[in-house]
Order: C-alpha cells, then sequence, then structure tokens
C-alpha cells in the first residue's frame, strides 16, 4: 500500500513540471503520512490487544497455579495429619510390645525360680520324709530293742 503512493508520485515527477510536482508531492506526503499514522496505531492496537491476551492467558496460569500450590498444600496438610497418628500409633504399639516383652521375661523368670523353688521343696520334702523314715526306724529298732 506504501508502495502504491511512492510510483505515483515517480510519475508524477516524471509527467509534470516542479510546481506541480511539489503542491502535488505535498498531498501525497500528508495522505501518505496519515496512512502511516493510521497503520502504526492500528499496529499499535494489535499489539496492545495481544499483550492484554498473553497478559490475560498469564493471569489464568497464575491463578491455576496459585489453585494447585493450595491444593497442594492442603494434601500436605492432610498427609502430615494422617502421618502423625500413624507414628503415634507406632510408637503407642511399640511400647506396648515392649512392656509385654518385659512382662513376658519377667513372668518367664519368675516361673523358672517357681520351678526352681519346687524342686527344691520336693528335694528338702524326701529328704525329710527320709529323715523322719530313718528317725522312726531308730525309735522302732530302739522300742523293740526294749522289749
Amino acid at each position: 500500500m506504501e508502495q502504491q503512493p511512492q510510483q505515483q508520485s515517480q510519475l508524477t515527477v516524471q509527467n509534470s513540471g516542479s510546481l506541480s510536482f511539489s503542491s502535488q508531492m505535498s498531498k501525497e506526503d500528508e495522505e501518505m503520512s496519515r496512512s502511516a499514522l493510521s497503520n502504526f496505531r492500528a499496529k499499535e492496537e494489535e499489539i496492545e490487544k495481544k499483550k492484554m491476551e498473553v497478559r490475560e492467558k498469564v493471569q489464568a496460569q497464575l491463578g491455576r497455579v496459585e489453585e494447585e500450590s493450595k491444593r497442594l498444600a492442603m494434601i500436605r496438610e492432610e498427609l502430615e495429619a494422617l502421618a502423625d497418628p500413624d507414628e503415634e500409633g507406632r510408637n503407642t504399639v511399640q511400647k506396648k510390645e515392649k512392656e509385654y516383652k518385659d512382662a513376658l521375661e519377667a513372668f518367664n523368670d519368675k516361673n523358672k525360680e517357681k520351678v526352681q523353688l519346687i524342686t527344691k521343696l520336693m528335694e528338702l520334702v524326701s529328704e525329710s520324709e527320709r529323715l523322719r523314715l530313718k528317725k522312726l526306724e531308730e525309735l522302732s529298732k530302739n522300742i523293740d530293742s526294749m522289749h
């Protein structure tokens, strides 16, 4: 479009004298200036429009990113809330297991001690019976020897 007025001005220069050229040239220059200014403004508006579209897209993406960040933060909080009771539960179970093992060990120790005491008691009872039988036999012999 810009080439057409330039070609016209060159044609005018060739066909007419210098006076007619300068008056036509100023009209053509004005028209070209207006056209160039109009084109420039149109391009500026187009650039501004595209800039606004890009800005809106970026804002939309930022909004989505913000929403996803909030969602991730909530999920992280939920996971931490879930992790804490699990850890507390695990600690409680481990503590109870330790208490159970300690109690079982104490029970087994007491049971062994009980078995040892029963064995000792049976030995003592056997010894006592043997000694009593021996005494009874001695008494019986003494009584028999007196008769």
